[in-house]
């Protein structure tokens, strides 16, 4: 196709996800062509700091022509083989690798094409797990307010974020919401004044909550709690010291499953290979996905303990779930060649060395008056926008109509940085590159930032 002809066909064929089309009428959709390290390319060779690391998935950066040859290579030797009822050489490796890297005993590894189906997975497996053991009420899940656990049914009765749910009620029953670790409005949130000057006292009241949760729907219904390590939604809030201790207490406490939704935080993007390891606990089940090919090939994961595994091994029990593309072998092939690159660059330590140099750099925005907070760990930051920092007042509806989807959004990209603007709960400006980045791409970040969001608040 020439340029117009593939321009046309985006507006006339192509139904983009989470995508307001009317913005597009009369218009062109941007169309993005190539990438190059922490870059990428318009069709009409503009060039754009990718800012979110395509979807906090491009670890390792754009163009890496070793992950495109591992994909040839295995699509030559093997393109597709299911894992059902039979295994292949590079799905088994993955899933050692994994198996290595994961904290305590969570060895047991059963694939998926992306992160929305292990979340869906993870529930799958709870249900059925307590049934075999004799607890068939325990069905029950605990989540948190704000968070987003994905799209599937299952998954977004998990997620907490109203307005993603309602146009497809009636979801599956069971999902039961608590309060989430939002240290800039703990007093808010709780109903406790100072707490947001206490970070272990608002922890300790966040688990608890979780804790009073269980306890009122009856221990002997809940199967599952499911947390990300920093919550997305809402714009980055990491748990408070002692959060992750306390709730692995009440879990344990209860019977119930912790299981660490680390689709965002995994491989890396908190300076860790998993993110429970940033915070000191060990769950029961991660779910991931996204950074584990670095989005050059799709695949997701969910990792259990060998407890959960133990009723699977002899008998009859079967694990009647899966997906035809889960584990597929050019894709567990990407990941290991992925994985590599993260032994061979020392990504992990790069982002540990660079997280207070990021957060440094963000911080010069708090001389804004538009923003209230910046908050995040490793390479996960966002920024709270607010119409007054003494008060922390957020905008109203046709106000942020009007500042992120009428003006931010475009703005930010305009100027050559793509990030996003988001309003599932406060609204924040998230932002998490790709981990190659370093001081030059933060100041650069800074500097576009400052400029947009100074016009931002001139604009109000």
């Amino acid at each position: 196709m020439t340029r117009p002809d593939v321009l046309k066909a985006a507006q006339d064929n192509l139904w983009m996800h989470f995508t307001r089309h009317s913005s597009y009428e009369g218009g062109e959709v941007p169309m993005i062509v190539r990438g190059e390290g922490a870059y990428v390319y318009d069709i009409h060779g503009k060039r754009y700091l990718d800012g979110l690391a395509g979807l906090f998935v491009v670890q390792v950066g754009h163009g890496r022509a070793e992950l495109a040859e591992a994909a040839a290579k295995q699509a030559q030797e093997l393109a597709f083989f299911p894992l059902w009822s039979y295994a292949h050489p590079k799905a088994a490796e993955l899933a050692a690798r994994l198996a290595e890297l994961t904290p305590g005993d969570l060895n047991r590894v059963f694939f998926t094409t992306g992160g929305g189906e292990a979340v869906e997975s993870a529930w799958k497996l709870a249900k059925q797990y307590y049934k075999i053991k004799g607890k068939p009420l325990k069905t029950k899940v605990v989540s948190r307010s704000i968070a987003y656990h994905g799209t599937p049914q299952g998954a977004l009765s998990i997620t907490g974020i109203p307005a993603l749910k309602q146009i497809f009620e009636p979801l599956v029953p069971g999902a039961i919401k608590a309060p989430n670790t939002n240290l800039y409005r703990a007093d808010e949130i709780s109903g406790f004044p100072g707490l947001e000057k206490d970070p272990e006292a608002f922890g300790r009241w966040a688990a608890d909550q979780i804790g009073k949760a269980i306890e009122m729907e009856g221990p002997d219904t809940v199967a599952a709690v499911f947390v990300e390590p920093v919550q997305n939604a809402g714009g980055c809030f990491p748990p408070p010291p002692g959060y992750f201790q306390r709730l692995r207490e009440i879990c344990d406490a209860h019977d119930v499953l912790l299981v660490s939704d680390e689709v965002i935080c995994a491989f890396g993007r908190l300076g860790t290979m998993f993110g429970g390891q940033k915070f000191d606990y060990v769950p029961d089940i991660i779910t991931c996905a996204k950074g584990l090919t670095s989005g050059y090939s799709p695949i997701g994961a969910m990792i259990v303990s060998e407890r959960l595994f133990e009723p699977f091994k002899s008998g009859t029990e079967t694990f009647a779930h899966g997906y035809t593309f889960g584990g597929h072998p050019v894709s567990a092939a990407v990941a290991l060649a992925n994985l590599d690159i993260f032994e061979r660059e020392g990504l992990l330590e790069h982002v540990t060395a660079n997280e207070p140099v990021f957060k440094a750099t963000l911080d010069r925005l708090t001389d804004l008056p538009i923003v209230g907070d910046v908050r995040g760990s490793g390479y996960f930051y966002g920024i709270e926008l607010v119409k007054d920092k003494s008060t922390k007042q957020t905008f109203n509806e046709e106000e942020s109509e009007r500042l992120l989807r009428g003006f931010l959004s475009k703005a930010l990209y305009d100027a050559g940085l793509y990030c996003r603007a988001d309003d599932r709960g406060d609204p924040v400006v998230q932002l998490a590159p790709p981990l190659i980045c370093g001081p030059k791409e933060f100041d650069e970040i800074e500097s576009i930032l400052r400029a947009v969001l100074t016009e931002a608040w001139a604009r109000l």
